[in-house]
């Protein structure tokens, strides 16, 4: 498990990449690398990734075709920086959701605001899956926890403080990067509930 609480900005070394399955290096911070151990989970915006071997500050990963399909890590070149942030442990601090590291899809960034000491980023995600999006609700980007603002249709916007954006590699998201989606687990529990005994959420 992971709290969505983004524990730093690490850097892609290399993609190895062949029929099915992508192996990447990624450097880390040193000071992040305590104690990690081969089969460590780890997650790389958001995607729970298996540590399978380490390198001095470099761990290495291997992603299947459906992690491919599934998430942004297809996209991923040298030198690209990425969020991390390696699983919880009984007693950690909940400073923001629970999220298990399985995305369940990706969205676009369609608009930028940048209002004085903050940033405003919409994004578009497939219609599907707007039953899970609600003003103030949660929702994990890139593997940040982050609180919903507004919604618009298949469009939602989240707001962020400088803090965010310095610890984050949302300081350099630019309009047409695709992001990494988990949508929170007890909305989407509650939404399918209520759907099943028949108070389906509409649609506009």
């Amino acid at each position: 498990m992971f709290t969505g609480i983004v524990q730093g900005i690490a850097t892609v070394d290399d993609v190895t990449k062949a029929p099915g399955l992508n192996t990447f290096v990624i450097r880390f911070p040193e000071a992040n690398l305590t104690d990690v151990t081969i089969g460590a989970s780890v997650a790389i915006n958001g995607t729970c990734m298996t540590v399978t071997r380490q390198d001095g500050d470099k761990l290495y990963f291997d992603a299947m075709q459906e992690t491919l399909r599934l998430t942004t890590l297809g996209a991923l070149n040298s030198g690209d920086s990425v969020n991390f942030e390696r699983a919880a442990k009984i007693g950690d601090e909940i400073g923001g959701h629970l999220l298990s590291g399985h995305i369940h899809t990706t969205a676009t960034v369609s608009r930028i605001e940048r209002p004085e000491n903050n940033v405003t980023i919409w994004f578009e995600i497939p219609e599907e899956w707007t039953r899970y999006v609600f003003p103030k609700g949660f929702i994990a980007i890139n593997g940040a926890s982050l609180t919903i603002g507004e919604v618009s249709g298949n469009q939602f916007n989240v707001h962020l403080i400088p803090e965010t954006l310095r610890a984050t590699i949302f300081g350099t998201i630019a309009e047409g990067d695709r992001v990494n989606i988990e949508v929170d687990s007890q909305t989407q529990t509650i939404v399918d509930t209520l759907a099943r005994l028949g108070y389906d959420r509409p649609t506009a």
